[in-house]
């Protein structure tokens, strides 16, 4: 901490004391608690679990009895068996725990196939290749833009001032939403995963409901108003002239906004953040970016895979299915930790390490595998490419202040607000 650190809430508030890995039973230990997530101290129990119990069992937690995998060869077998194991809405979907009931939310990464590939090529022109050639000089005069207007040698918050206001505005571009108003997203993207977090949803339930039926309703007033005109390459009007998706329910419909404003936020400005925050806690590393910034790309890539913006994905067994001398029985839920299998000694060396020219850094699992690997991948990576790029034209060092207060959430891993000073060139 420094003497000039921002006082900030997240720093007079005292969680719970968590006490190391070593000195907790194994069948009493649930990943889901969100003060492990809040305090950053889970990594000593992913890499017990993935040492000790590969395949483990959590029988009693908040989104009910769950097996956790957290080995990268177990994650990968399980991410590529959409087989046996499904990501269905019908089944439960993507996250743990049972949807709320009159509640579902459909949407095309929570369905098994051939419905999950007929609405996922819906939407994938919109970060398409030859669109992405399209979006890489606006997303970079934003970024010099945004840049050039921050204070230099004082203090500020760089999740609110860069991280969220880059993937805000590229999110407001892609949905072609009001660019006045695109705040709105952040906000929607934020109670979407939050709503057990009181400092996002305070009113819990109730509270999340509403905020999901006015995101709905503004979007089925533009999905509507889309299907009035001529088709563009946005993301609504895609959704609006689609064969499998111009006749979506509401729900399904508000299923959709939510999986691709979350996919879109939550995961890129995350990675902006770490990005900054790896650097710093290896500052080696930052010498070796500036001495050769041809390595940005698989810093990129190294930084995705080092903060793992989303902690697990859920499936559910459709059969009974033998791993590690174990049954995961018909009906499970199974959590597959993108998390842990990002820090597996068996595949990675030195996997706590932010390495920034790692030479197999793309081989994380971030984004998932298999039929449902992150579409919208290498519209993060160029946001990301870009924003470190001009970077290193305009600062000679970006300096962390202070431990970055995290997300209280098991599934969203990421930063609330990180203090930094900027120092130029």
């Amino acid at each position: 901490m420094t003497e000039r650190e921002p006082l900030h809430p997240h720093n007079l508030r005292f969680g719970a004391n968590i006490p190391p890995a070593a000195d907790i039973d194994l069948s009493t230990l649930d990943l889901i608690d969100g003060e492990l997530w809040r305090q950053g101290k889970y990594w000593d129990r992913f890499e017990r679990l993935r040492n000790e119990d590969p395949l483990h069992y959590c029988p009693d937690s908040f989104p009910g009895p769950f097996w956790s995998v957290t080995r990268y060869e177990d994650v990968m077998a399980i991410d590529t068996d959409h087989k046996r194991f499904s990501s269905s809405w019908e089944y439960g979907g993507i996250t743990l725990g049972e949807p709320i009931s009159d509640f579902e939310m459909p949407m095309f990464i929570a369905m098994d196939e051939p419905r999950h590939s007929e609405q996922r090529k819906t939407v994938q022109p919109a970060v398409a290749p030859d669109m992405l050639k399209v979006y890489e000089p606006l997303i970079r005069s934003r970024t010099q833009g945004l840049l050039d207007s921050l204070p230099v040698n004082e203090p500020f918050d760089w999740v609110d001032k860069v991280s969220v206001e880059l993937t805000t505005m590229m999110l407001a571009t892609l949905f072609d939403y009001p660019f006045e108003n695109r705040r709105d997203l952040t906000h929607w993207s934020d109670v979407a995963t939050g709503m057990h977090n009181p400092d996002i949803c305070p009113g819990g339930e109730e509270e999340w409901k509403a905020t999901m039926m006015k995101c709905l309703m503004t979007f089925m007033g533009i999905y509507q108003e889309r299907q009035q005109q001529p088709q563009k390459p946005d993301l609504m009007s895609l959704l609006a002239h689609g064969e499998k998706t111009k006749n979506m329910t509401p729900m399904e419909l508000l299923g959709n906004v939510i999986l691709l404003i979350v996919g879109g936020n939550d995961t890129t400005r995350n990675s902006m953040t770490a990005s900054v925050f790896a650097l710093n806690k290896f500052p080696k590393e930052y010498e070796k970016l500036k001495a050769d910034p041809s390595i940005i790309p698989n810093m990129v890539s190294e930084t995705i895979r080092w903060q793992t913006p989303l902690a697990y994905m859920r499936r559910t067994a459709l059969e009974d299915v033998e791993m590690h001398g174990k049954t995961i029985k018909k009906g499970d839920q199974v959590a597959m930790w993108y998390v842990s299998a990002n820090r597996d000694e068996r595949f990675w060396d030195k996997p706590n390490d932010f390495i920034a020219d790692r030479p197999e850094a793309r081989r994380h699992i971030s984004f998932g595998f298999g039929i449902h690997r992150c579409v919208g991948n290498r519209l993060a990576e160029l946001q990301l490419r870009i924003l470190w790029e001009e970077i290193m034209e305009r600062f000679e060092h970006i300096e962390v202040l202070a431990e970055p207060s995290l997300n209280q959430n098991a599934f969203v891993k990421g930063y609330n607000w990180m203090p930094v000073v900027l120092h130029p060139k």
